[in-house]
């Protein structure tokens, strides 16, 4: 495979301007203030912790920001070979004109004081939309987000739902669901009334899917009406549950959800596998990991009950991803979306990313989202993605099969912006 052919690929998928369909992005302060904004991002302070440096260091309370870049910046050394600090290099030197190639003891003070001067121009926002080529960018929005005070033709609302779904017992959840659904929730027909108005809400001010990080032992299914009214009721009443009905009110919610999404023709987006609080000494957001127990077999009667929903399904490993290819392989309504989390590295990206051209329809396939928390954070995403769809296309599809580079270029465009367009209908 020629070299060149892959970096021409790259580059023209490089000048593409991109949708970014997941990421956690605060729309009220999209971009970041200061180096610490980027560099307190879960995966610098985990790998740090990870590194030996304890986390009673890096969630000190008493220290500056500065004070805690540069304690991550002591482990960065540890940290040099991985992806994600490639991440960070990228973003210093596109954004802040860095010219080394490592961030140490003796330029990080400089680098930090350059940034938050260029951050602090009034149209730093603009600048880094523009020179990411990002044209939208989805949000993720608690159900009982007002929605206002931003632009949701750029930012796109997502309605996300883990807490009505895992967490409707605690009494602040139901609180917060009667207040922004102006619905006394006490029983089934009052819980499903409130989540339409939701529903209501978020279609008005333009949301485009619905989303839900899924732990590995939950299976959607559609419960018996009296089973589910039972145990809304007593979550309702402040009742304690037994393991079974929460199971079952969780499912009740999570379906309801489900036939919501077909009312109102919205994508639901499944992120499945995470375990929560495995390990609980870690830093904040690095606490959670995957398993294989999870199996889309779960979700069969779900994908069945719903062929008029689709749902972008994100998968955390190896084994899933084959799992999920070969379900979109068979259920029209399932959509490979994105690599996700610990997925997110070049390798598994590759191996990934491989599998699914070649075996699952090509209309069917989000190539990508940053999940990003901060803007900065989508050039360097998109471009390791984009290099390695190059390197896919070029190997597997010019090389491989005698595709002409148009028609290579043509896939690539559709996996990175053609689909996420038509299935989410931006």
């Amino acid at each position: 495979m020629s070299h060149d052919l892959q970096q021409r690929l790259f580059q023209e998928l490089e000048s593409l301007v991109l949708i970014d369909p997941h990421t956690h992005i605060n729309p009220h302060a999209a971009a970041s203030r200061n180096l610490g904004d980027i560099m307190g991002y879960h995966y610098y302070t985990e790998l740090a912790h990870s590194a030996g440096l304890p986390r009673e260091q890096i969630e000190d309370p008493a220290i500056s920001t500065k004070e805690k870049v540069g304690r991550i910046v002591s482990k960065l050394g540890d940290l040099d070979n991985t992806a994600q600090v490639s991440w960070l290099v990228e973003i210093c030197q596109e954004f802040f004109g860095f010219a080394e190639d490592r961030i140490t003891a003796d330029n990080w003070e400089k680098l930090y004081d350059t940034a938050e001067q260029k951050m602090a121009q009034p149209d730093w926002e603009q600048q880094v939309l523009k020179h990411s080529k990002l044209e939208k960018v989805f949000l993720t929005n608690d159900f009982d987000d007002p929605l206002t005070g931003f632009d949701t033709s750029l930012y796109i609302p997502c309605l996300r739902t883990d807490d009505l779904v895992f967490h409707f017992t605690n009494p602040q959840v139901q609180e917060r669901l009667q207040k922004a659904s102006n619905t006394d929730v006490s029983d089934v027909g009052s819980l499903r009334a409130a989540i339409g108005v939701l529903f209501t809400h978020f279609k008005a001010n333009g949301v485009r899917a619905c989303a839900i990080s899924i732990p590995p032992t939950f299976s959607p299914a559609r419960v018996d009406d009296e089973a589910a009214a039972k145990a809304v009721r007593k979550a309702c009443k402040g009742k304690d549950l037994s393991e079974e009905q929460r199971g079952q009110l969780s499912q009740f919610i999570f379906w309801t959800l489900a036939e919501f999404c077909a009312e109102f023709e919205l994508p639901f987006d499944l992120m499945i596998g995470v375990n929560r609080k495995v390990y609980p000494s870690g830093v904040f957001q690095g606490q959670d990991l995957f398993d294989k127990r999870v199996s889309l077999i779960q979700y069969k009667e779900l994908f069945n009950a719903f062929p008029q929903v689709t749902f972008p399904v994100s998968v955390l490993g190896q084994t899933s991803n084959h799992e999920l290819v070969s379900y979109a392989w068979i259920f029209p309504n399932v959509v490979t979306n994105g690599h996700w989390w610990y997925s997110n590295t070049p390798s598994y990206i590759e191996l990934d990313t491989r599998s699914r051209l070649e075996a699952a329809p090509r209309s069917k396939q989000v190539g990508y989202y940053s999940d990003m928390y901060k803007l900065e954070f989508a050039l360097p995403k998109f471009r390791m993605y984009r290099r390695v769809l190059a390197k896919v296309l070029a190997s597997d599809f010019v090389a491989g099969r005698g595709w002409s580079e148009e028609r290579a270029l043509d896939l690539g465009r559709q996996v990175l912006r053609g689909n996420v367009e038509r299935i989410f209908g931006v």
